[in-house]
């Protein structure tokens, strides 16, 4: 009884996250909303975090400092904002707790996750792999340097999504350069306070669309140059 009481309220949890979260953050694409459901989001929350699993906060990624899980209503638009077709070859940059590679998993063929940190990265790969996602693989690399370099592209790129797990002042030309022709980026451009989720699409070879959609504030990817701050 006991096993079955918790069930429920963990389900009942899910649905409130759904119904009073996300879909009033206008993501309203049937597949998404689906998928919120069938991966489990408390599988890849830290241990000494479950019980915020389903709450409208950024959960800290436990004694890895500064990183965290982003509110589950920020990660539900970005997936939604990437349209990611069953064809799609995915670049996740920042891995984290490896929840958004898993939803890039569940909508696309297949995902490369990156991390900086080792310790994120072995956690997110054993939670992948416990949640049946074989299509998605993680690796230890630094983004904001030139991935060619690091080997990253003989596993399968360009790609035709590529989503940034994080914030940063302006997109690195290596990171554009790995976007495939039709392909979209989702990336949260600027500083506190004004951050701005924007779209970014490649056209053609020598020609890609920026489409600011959504304010926000996430915090920065790691490796990536800080922005200045003034003093007076």
């Amino acid at each position: 009884m006991h096993a079955d009481t918790n069930t429920l309220n963990i389900e009942q949890a899910r649905f409130n996250m759904v119904e009073q979260q996300i879909r009033p953050w206008d993501v309203l694409d049937p597949q998404v909303l689906k998928l919120l459901s069938v991966v489990k989001r408390e599988h890849f929350v830290p241990q000494t975090h479950r019980a915020l699993a389903f709450a409208d906060v950024a959960i800290p990624m436990s004694d890895v400092a500064d990183q965290v899980m982003l509110h589950p209503r920020i990660q539900a638009r970005m997936l939604q904002d990437l349209a990611v077709k069953p064809t799609d070859s995915v670049l996740d940059v920042g891995t984290g707790s490896g929840y958004m590679a898993a939803l890039l998993g569940a909508m696309g063929r297949e995902v490369l996750s990156i991390d900086i940190d080792p310790v994120l990265a072995a956690r997110a790969q054993n939670a992948l792999l416990d949640a049946g996602l074989g299509n998605v693989r993680v690796q230890v690399a630094d983004a904001s340097k030139d991935m060619v370099a690091q080997g990253l592209f003989e596993t399968g790129g360009p790609f035709d999504v590529i989503c940034l797990s994080g914030s940063m002042t302006q997109v690195p030309a290596h990171l554009l350069a790995a976007l495939a022709v039709g392909g979209r980026m989702l990336a949260v451009l600027g500083t506190e306070p004004v951050m701005r989720a924007t779209r970014i699409t490649r056209i053609s070879a020598s020609e890609l669309k920026h489409e600011p959609l959504w304010d926000t504030a996430v915090p920065a990817l790691r490796g990536f140059p800080k922005a200045e701050r003034f003093s007076f």
